[in-house]
């Protein structure tokens, strides 16, 4: 008996039970499906390549709003993680470094015991996401934090990278969202509710330190290079959005927008 060929109608039923799922999640699954049916027509798996026969989807990249986290919230989550243990005092520099200094997470998955001159108290590295090389300060919280870790608690490894794994092989992390479940692990503890819709990922700390710079009188040219952007215009796109008390001084009085909707109809 001949095993069941997979069809078109196979890959249309899967994709559709999908649906539910946010569209950054789905452009995912859809992409990794992608791979996995041009994998299979190369090793003559199925008849025809189905990758090409997928349907189209748009990305909305600004689907979810991040959450916006307080100076007092950020403090409770650093405060409920547990310093004495070893992942508590990498956790606790990962989310400081992120939340003070604004740092992607594939950059602080690769950053790298070399890329931190303790000297000049600087970090210098090559973003991952842009190719563009960085230079930050080594704030003292952050260097004492990662000193912290680094001398009482990284497992001896001969992995590069200032964060690691705790389980064997202890490398590097494996990607974005085990770093992100960090976060989310300790906000829990801290009794930090989340809207259903906000994203809160250690993103959304790299989008309330632009907002709150912005709020503090930070020129938008400084948060733009703080944040590693090449132009000021990204950092404007996203970001100045979200700084919901300046947009307020922006608004328009709506009595004086009527009254000279008035006068204007009055002088034809």
């Amino acid at each position: 008996m001949s095993a069941p060929v997979l069809g078109v109608r196979d890959v249309s039923g899967f994709l559709l039970r999908q649906r539910g799922l946010r569209r950054k999640t789905i452009a995912t699954v859809r992409s990794s499906l992608a791979d996995f049916l041009a994998f299979l027509a190369a090793a003559g798996r199925t008849p025809q390549s189905l990758a090409d026969r997928l349907p189209p989807h748009r990305h909305l990249r600004h689907e979810s709003e991040p959450h916006l986290w307080t100076a007092e919230e950020i403090r409770r989550v650093l405060a409920v993680i547990d310093r004495q243990s070893a992942t508590g005092k990498r956790d606790y520099a990962m989310i400081l470094m992120t939340a003070r200094l604004g740092l992607r997470i594939s950059d602080l998955r690769q950053l790298e015991l070399g890329d931190l001159d303790w000297r000049a108290k600087t970090i210098t590295i090559v973003q991952h996401k842009t190719g563009r090389p960085l230079s930050l300060p080594l704030l003292d919280d952050v260097g004492w934090a990662i000193i912290d870790y680094v001398r009482h608690s990284r497992p001896e490894t001969a992995c590069p990278k200032v964060f690691i794994k705790h389980r064997h092989p202890f490398n590097t992390f494996g990607c974005s969202s085990s770093v992100a479940s960090r976060l989310s692990r300790h906000a829990a503890r801290a009794g930090i509710d989340f809207p259903p819709d906000q994203v809160r990922g250690m993103h959304s700390l790299r989008g309330a330190l632009a907002v709150a710079m912005i709020g503090n009188g930070a020129s938008m040219p400084v948060v733009s290079a703080v944040l590693g952007h090449a132009s000021s215009d990204t950092t404007q796109a996203y970001y100045l959005r979200f700084d919901v008390e300046r947009l307020r001084c922006c608004a328009l009085d709506i009595e004086d927008v009527i009254g000279q909707a008035g006068a204007g109809e009055c002088g034809v």
